[in-house]
């Protein structure tokens, strides 16, 4: 009886000691996390303010320099940078020595130039701001005039402008424009700059032109979408947005993209579309996307699942879970998080090898070499989760995928489809950055503006195109369209090729 009670307290104290074992490795877990959250570089990290003073320090030593051999009795290396562009003005100066001094100091003889040796240096011209001073003459009949009937004055039409009585032109508006949402420039700081060429331009008429130009540009946007709806595929993404004039706390801002970066082969249009909301309910892609029913690649988020789109889930976003149990992990150790992303990396150089091919290829490929890998990533997957605590951040990461598992895998049935959602968090980033700058809209029609302007300029950068040129070009020929005319020439692929 004795021995029984014993036996039963010593089952109890040792099931004891197991529950504190893992809430103690539990709390080490999450302390590591903690500090690597905190004073760990990340690679998907962009710079803050804090980084930016020590900027010059910290790029010296990752100058643009490729040592070339220059032989001078022996070989040694010497820097060679890359030559400005040829395009530039250029200015020629050419110092010599005084005519005196081309004699021999030998002989008294002539001199003759053997070579000369060149050198370019980068000169700096400030912005110039000149004003454009339109003249419209009047004219009327003078005998018209003696007779006493009426006269007709005529008179050229004034020209028409996105801000028809506002002294902006469209070089300016572009400026002004690209400086805030290509640079994240706020307007505050515009409105100095201007002070120092003796403008008095207010923030508030400055912003007062970004929605007149949103609203003039509204067109295309509307236009980029109907194009972006019809793709079969689409990349999502949502970020938080502080609004001052709204109800809620926190807005959102939605992006919806196509195609890649940068100009390529493709024939898939590269577009990038911001949409403004004040919530992150799934609604807001419904209203969107409009019964888009093609492949929509996001992350997690199960508000997309609300939309009528054929779900892709992001492998990027699986191995972050991963990356982060592998954090968690005591120093040193290796264990189940290494194997997983080992295997997510073998699928990555799949796509490494296939990058270009066509999309016939890239299904053909992905079916005999991808393929084996997930299924044996998922029969790893299924066994883990029997012996991994759920709530640690390797049972977390094993949850995330055996969720997402049917879209993860999705990517492999169409060779237009990728294996992450990379694209659109590479898309939304410049917002993320501007954002840190301007911090937050005032209104939702300064969010809507926002919204139409970073989608121009990104759709522009997507298609190799300069946004201040493409900004300028569109907001000198948008008020001339008559209601009738069509804005494909206006469209960023047809501009490039211009």
């Amino acid at each position: 009886m004795i021995e029984t009670q014993y036996q039963q307290r010593i089952t109890e104290l040792e099931s004891l000691l197991a529950e504190k074992d893992a809430k103690i490795a539990f709390l080490e877990e999450q302390f590591r996390l903690a500090q690597q959250k905190q004073f760990g570089a990340s690679s998907e990290g962009h710079p803050g303010q804090g980084e930016l003073f020590n900027e010059v320090e910290a790029e010296v030593e990752q100058l643009d320099v490729e040592p070339v051999q220059e032989t001078i009795g022996y070989t040694r290396n010497k820097p060679k940078r890359k030559p400005l562009p040829k395009d530039l003005p250029r200015e020629v100066v050419v110092i010599d020595i005084a005519d005196e001094d081309k004699v021999c100091a030998c002989c008294n003889g002539e001199l003759h130039q053997i070579g000369e040796d060149k050198s370019e240096k980068l000169e700096f011209i400030p912005a110039k701001v000149k004003v454009i001073e339109t003249v419209r003459p009047k004219y009327a009949c003078r005998a018209c005039e003696k007779d006493g009937t009426q006269n007709q004055i005529k008179q050229a039409p004034v020209p028409a402008s996105i801000i028809p009585k506002g002294y902006a032109t469209p070089s300016l508006l572009s400026q002004i424009i690209t400086s805030k949402y290509q640079y994240g420039l706020p307007l505050y700081r515009q409105e100095s700059l201007f002070k120092q060429y003796g403008i008095e331009l207010s923030r508030k008429t400055m912003a007062d032109w970004m929605i007149k130009s949103q609203l003039a540009l509204q067109i295309l946007y509307e236009r980029l979408r109907e194009i972006l709806l019809q793709q079969s595929v689409i990349q999502a993404d949502e970020t938080t947005l502080k609004v001052i004039g709204e109800a809620k706390t926190t807005s959102y801002m939605w992006l919806y993209c196509s195609g890649t970066d940068s100009p390529n082969d493709s024939s898939t249009p590269n577009i990038v579309l911001y949409d403004y909301q004040n919530s992150r309910r799934g609604q807001c892609a419904v209203d969107f996307l409009a019964g888009y029913s093609g492949y929509l690649q996001v992350d997690g988020y199960q508000g997309y699942a609300q939309t009528q789109a054929t779900l892709v889930a992001c492998m990027a976003h699986a191995r972050r879970k991963f990356v982060e149990a592998e954090t968690a992990q005591p120093k040193g150790k290796t264990g189940k998080a290494n194997w997983a992303l080992n295997q997510i990396q073998k699928l990555y150089r799949i796509e490494t090898k296939i990058k270009g091919k066509t999309a016939q290829e890239k299904y053909r490929i992905r079916q005999a070499d991808a393929l084996p890998l997930l299924m044996q990533f998922k029969g790893w997957l299924d066994k883990s989760a029997t012996e991994v605590p759920p709530k640690t951040a390797l049972g977390k990461a094993l949850a995330y995928s055996l969720n997402q598992w049917s879209k993860l895998i999705r990517y492999i049935e169409d060779g237009n489809l990728t294996i992450d959602n990379n694209r659109a968090e590479r898309a939304i980033k410049p917002f993320v950055i501007g954002r840190k700058n301007w911090l937050f809209s005032n209104t939702a029609n300064g969010a809507n503006a926002s919204a139409t302007l970073y989608s121009i300029i990104e759709t522009a950068k997507s298609n190799g195109l300069v946004p201040f040129d493409y900004l300028n070009h569109l907001l000198n020929e948008i008020p001339s369209l008559k209601p009738d005319d069509t804005i494909e020439h206006l469209l960023p692929w047809n501009c490039a090729k211009r």
